[in-house]
C-alpha cells in the first residue's frame, strides 16, 4: 500500500507532503493558533525559572533557549553562587552563532565531562534532531571549541572517556561498526586527531544486539582507593534487546568476564557495588531491587543485598549509585517515596527521606556530572500537573546532618493553578485488570461536557508520571482537561505490568486506553466526541489503533510520528530493535497477531465506518520511526473516502526538537486540531 512513499526523495512524496502540509496549515492556522504559538514560544524562552544545574569543577552550568537565541546558549556561573535567573550567568557557548558559521542545523544533547579534567567536555550535537550525533571537544575554562580536540562525524554514537586523551567511542561509522538496528556496537580506544575507523577496537557486541556500551570507574581519581595501582573498573554492556543485556567485567589481565546475572535487568555501579533491578522471576522476585559487592574477582562469593521487594502496585521508579550511597524512589500506587542507604556501613538501615505534601512525581539527580567528582550532594526534583516543580538537596555527605531536603529554589508560575485539581483515578479494562490513570481538572467545567486530552503510550517498559507544563496548563486554563494513562506495556506498575503486553499481549494496552476514554464518560466527566486521544512513537501505535478498533470511543485522534505498519516496521534498520517487543512479521503466526491490529491494515472505507478527526504529525529526518508510516497511513485513509490532517515538519527528528519557534508552533497546531474537534463538538 501506497511504497512509494518510503522513498523520502520520490517526486510523488514530496507532492504528497507538501499538498498535506499545506492543506493542515490552512485548515489549522488560525487565529487561537497564533495565539497559542506566541504564548508557548513565551514560555519556553522564558528567562525567570527553576534553573537544573550541573557542576563541573568550580562552575555550575545550564542551558536553554531565549528570544535572542532560539537554539540555546551553554552557561556557566561561580559554584559559590546561588543557581536562580538573575545571578551573573555568563554564555560560553553559543549555539545559533555556532549554526550559522556552518550554516547546518545542531540542536543540543548535552555534554560529557572529563573526570580527569572536570571542565573539558564532549559536546554533544544532534543533526537536525534526528538520531546522528556529533562529539566535539570544548574547553569550559577557555570558553572555547578545543583546536585539535575530538570531533566525531555526526552518526549514532555514544563515548565514554577513558583518560585525558582517550575515549571509548561507540559510533556507526559503517556497517561492521552497527548492529543490526543500526546503533553502534564497536567501541574503539579514540584519541585526538585519530579517525574513528584507525582506531583499535576495545570491544564489540553481537550484530544481532542491540547496541554495545562501555562504562568507566576510578577509584584513585574518585578519591576513594590510595593504591595507585589500583585499576579503573571498566564494564562493557552488550543489549541484546531494550532493556535486556549481559555485563562484562575487565580483569587485570584485560580479558572480559561475563558478570553472572540475569538479562533481564537495569543497573548501575559504582566503585564498590552493583545495584539492579529485576524484570523477571529468574533470580529474585521480578521489581525487586538488588544491591551486591562488585564482582572483581572470579570466586567472590555473592552476598547479595535486597534492597526493595514490590507489593501490589508497587514498583521502584529511579535508582542511582553515588560514590558512597545508594538513592532511589518507590512508587506505591503511583506516589513516591525516596530512601536512602550509607554504602560504607554493612549494616545500614535503609531510610525513608520525608518528601514535601502533595509531591505527584519525584527525580533524582546527582550535582556533580560525574562519580569521580565532588560529594554526594543529591538533587531531588518533586512537581505535579498542577504543582510547580522545586529543586530540593540532599547532603548525604556530611554525615553530621540530619537527612532531610533543603529548597533551593522553586519554579514560576506558567499558569494560574487557581482551583485546578489533579488527582489519581482507576478504570477497568475488559479483562478486568483495574487501569490507574490521572486526571487534572480546570477550574470549572460543566458535567459530561469536558473537553479532555487523553495521552498513553504503553510499550518499551517506559513509565509516565505527571508533570508541570505550561504548555498543559494553557490547555487547562482554557477550561479542559488533561488526562495520563499509564496502560499495560509500560513500566509504571512494575515488569510485569510490561511483560503483559509484550508480543501478543499487546491488545491488552489498546484494551486498557479505550477503557480509560468509557470511564471518563462513566464518571460524568466527559462524552466521547469531546474525548481526544494522543500519543507518539508507540504512542502513536496505540492512536492509530484507537481510530481503527475503538473510533465510538473517541472524538479526535492526534497521532504523533507513530508505527502505524506492523508488517514491515522491521524492514527499517531502527526497527529491529523493536521485534522482541512486538513480535516478527517474518514469523508466520507473529504476522497474523500483528495484521489483526495494524491500523495501516485495518482501515475501512468510510462507507462502512466514520472516524473521529484524525491529525496525523511526523517529522521528516525522523530516522528512529520513518515517516513512511504516517504518510501511507494518511494516504490510505484518504484513498477510502475518510479526510485526516497530515503535517510533516522539515526537522525536528523523532522527538520533535528545533529552535523556540518550531516547537512552539508544532504544539500550537495540535492544539489547534483539539479547539477544531473536540472543543466545538456537538452532539453525542
Amino acid at each position: 500500500m501506497h511504497l512509494h512513499l518510503e522513498h523520502d526523495d520520490d517526486p510523488k512524496t514530496l507532492q504528497f507532503v507538501a499538498e498535506k502540509d499545506a492543506e493542515s496549515e490552512r485548515v489549522l492556522t488560525t487565529p487561537e493558533f497564533e495565539a497559542d504559538r506566541d504564548a508557548i514560544k513565551a514560555m519556553i524562552e522564558r528567562e525567570d525559572r527553576l534553573i537544573a544545574t550541573t557542576r563541573r569543577g568550580n562552575w555550575l552550568f545550564d542551558f536553554h533557549r531565549s528570544a535572542d537565541h532560539p537554539l540555546g546558549r551553554w552557561y556557566r556561573l561561580p559554584a559559590d553562587l546561588a543557581p536562580l535567573p538573575d545571578a551573573p550567568w555568563e554564555p560560553i557557548f553559543d549555539l545559533d552563532a555556532f549554526c550559522a558559521r556552518e550554516n547546518k542545523l545542531w540542536l543540543w544533547r548535552g555534554a560529557l565531562t572529563c573526570p580527569w579534567e572536570p571542565t573539558r567536555v564532549l559536546i554533544c550535537l544532534s543533526d537536525g534532531g534526528s538520531d546522528p550525533i556529533r562529539m566535539l571537544e570544548f574547553d569550559c575554562e577557555a570558553k572555547s571549541i578545543v583546536e585539535g580536540g575530538f570531533d566525531t562525524p555526526a552518526v549514532r554514537s555514544h563515548a565514554t572517556w577513558l583518560s585525558r586523551d582517550e575515549i571509548a567511542y561507540f559510533g556507526s561509522i559503517d556497517r561492521e561498526s552497527s548492529t543490526r538496528s543500526g546503533w553502534p556496537r564497536v567501541g574503539r580506544r579514540l584519541r585526538r586527531g585519530q579517525a574513528p575507523a584507525d582506531a583499535p577496537i576495545l570491544y564489540a557486541a553481537a550484530d544481532s544486539d542491540v547496541y554495545g556500551s562501555c562504562a568507566v570507574f576510578d577509584p584513585v581519581l574518585a578519591g576513594l582507593a590510595t593504591d595507585a595501582t589500583t585499576r579503573p573498573i571498566r564494564i562493557f554492556t552488550a543489549s541484546h534487546e531494550i532493556s535486556n543485556c549481559s555485563l562484562f567485567i575487565e580483569d587485570h589481565d584485560a580479558s572480559l568476564r561475563r558478570i553472572d546475572l540475569p538479562t533481564d535487568i537495569d543497573f548501575g555501579f559504582n566503585q564498590s557495588h552493583l545495584v539492579w533491578l529485576a524484570k523477571t522471576d529468574e533470580r529474585i522476585p521480578a521489581g525487586s531491587l538488588a544491591l551486591q559487592p562488585l564482582p572483581l574477582k572470579p570466586d567472590q562469593t555473592d552476598t547479595r543485598r535486597i534492597l526493595f521487594s514490590p507489593g501490589e502496585r508497587q514498583s521502584v521508579s529511579q535508582f542511582l549509585l553515588m560514590r558512597e550511597w545508594c538513592a532511589f524512589v518507590v512508587s506505591d500506587n503511583m506516589e513516591p517515596h525516596l530512601f536512602v542507604l550509607d554504602l560504607t556501613k554493612p549494616d545500614a538501615e535503609i531510610q525513608e527521606i520525608a518528601l514535601p505534601a502533595d509531591v505527584q512525581t519525584l527525580s533524582l539527580q546527582t550535582l556533580y556530572s560525574d562519580l569521580h567528582l565532588g560529594d554526594d550532594t543529591l538533587q531531588v526534583y518533586g512537581s505535579g500537573f498542577v504543582q510547580k516543580p522545586s529543586c530540593y538537596h540532599l547532603n548525604l555527605s556530611n554525615r553530621q546532618e540530619p537527612l532531610e531536603l533543603k529548597l533551593i529554589a522553586s519554579a514560576p508560575s506558567y499558569f494560574n493553578s487557581e482551583g485546578m485539581t489533579s488527582f489519581l483515578l482507576e478504570a477497568t479494562s475488559e479483562d478486568g485488570t483495574k487501569v490507574p490513570y490521572h486526571i487534572a481538572l480546570p477550574k470549572s467545567w460543566t458535567k459530561g461536557e469536558l473537553p479532555v486530552l487523553l495521552y498513553g503510550y504503553g510499550g518499551f517498559d517506559v513509565s509516565l508520571g505527571p508533570y508541570y507544563s505550561g504548555v498543559i496548563g494553557r490547555w487547562l486554563e482554557q477550561g479542559n482537561a488533561y488526562v495520563m494513562a499509564y496502560i499495560r506495556g509500560g513500566g509504571e506498575l512494575g515488569p510485569n505490568w510490561h511483560r503483559t503486553a509484550k508480543g501478543r499481549g499487546r491488545h491488552k494496552a489498546f484494551a486498557d486506553f479505550a477503557a480509560v476514554a468509557c470511564d471518563l464518560v462513566a464518571r460524568g466527566y466527559s462524552k466521547p466526541s469531546r474525548i481526544a486521544g494522543n500519543g507518539g512513537s508507540n504512542g502513536g501505535l496505540l492512536t492509530g489503533v484507537m481510530a481503527t478498533r475503538y473510533p465510538q470511543d473517541f472524538g479526535a485522534i492526534w497521532c504523533q510520528v507513530p508505527v502505524l505498519d506492523m508488517t514491515r516496521f522491521h524492514t527499517f534498520p531502527a526497527g529491529k530493535a523493536w521485534i522482541d517487543e512486538y513480535g516478527n512479521p517474518e514469523n508466520p503466526a507473529d504476522l497474523d497477531y500483528l495484521r489483526s491490529y495494524s491500523p495501516l491494515h485495518n482501515i475501512k472505507p468510510a462507507s462502512e465506518i466514520s472516524y473521529p478527526p484524525i491529525y496525523i504529525e511526523s517529522s521528516s529526518n525522523d530516522d528512529r520511526v520513518h515517516p513512511s508510516h504516517a504518510r501511507r497511513f494518511a494516504a490510505r485513509l484518504e484513498e477510502l473516502g475518510h479526510h485526516p490532517l497530515f503535517h510533516e515538519f522539515g526537522s525536528g527528528g523523532h522527538g520533535g526538537d528545533g529552535a523556540s519557534s518550531e516547537l512552539a508552533a508544532r504544539t500550537a497546531l495540535g492544539y489547534s486540531f483539539l479547539r477544531e474537534t473536540i472543543v466545538k463538538a456537538k452532539g453525542a
